[in-house]
């Protein structure tokens, strides 16, 4: 398995989705890196050598945030909104959705399962 950044790239699958294993990298990013570094995006990932390897490397680290650095980066965003006590901030504190998406019947993924009421059987 090729490792680009710490991650391990799956080398059964072409290298364009492979790519997208790495944190920051999507389908349009991963077909722009393949693009400037002119390598065949339908190439299978086992099939890269080890310098077309160090070229996407290196292009990427030159031009994007990802892993490490971007995750800190939007952690440091969210924690500024909690801290100057934005509306948006608030909403990131109380585990609500944050853009504007109603919550009434909703929202699931954001407020978790819903509380169990009542409910004690055979008492």
């Amino acid at each position: 398995m090729p490792r680009i950044f710490g991650v391990d790239i799956p080398k059964n699958k072409k290298i364009k989705i492979s790519l997208r294993y790495i944190y920051g990298i999507g389908p349009t990013r991963a077909m722009e890196v393949l693009h400037h570094v002119k390598i065949d995006p339908e190439k299978q990932a086992s099939d890269l050598t080890d310098e077309e390897i160090s070229q996407i490397a290196t292009y990427v680290q030159a031009n994007y945030r990802i892993e490490g650095e971007l995750r800190r980066e939007i952690a440091q965003n969210i924690r500024r909104l909690v801290d100057i006590g934005s509306y948006r901030g608030s909403r990131h504190k109380k585990g609500l959705p944050v853009r504007g998406q109603r919550t009434k019947c909703n929202a699931r993924t954001r407020k978790g399962p819903r509380p169990r009421v009542g409910g004690v059987k055979g008492a």
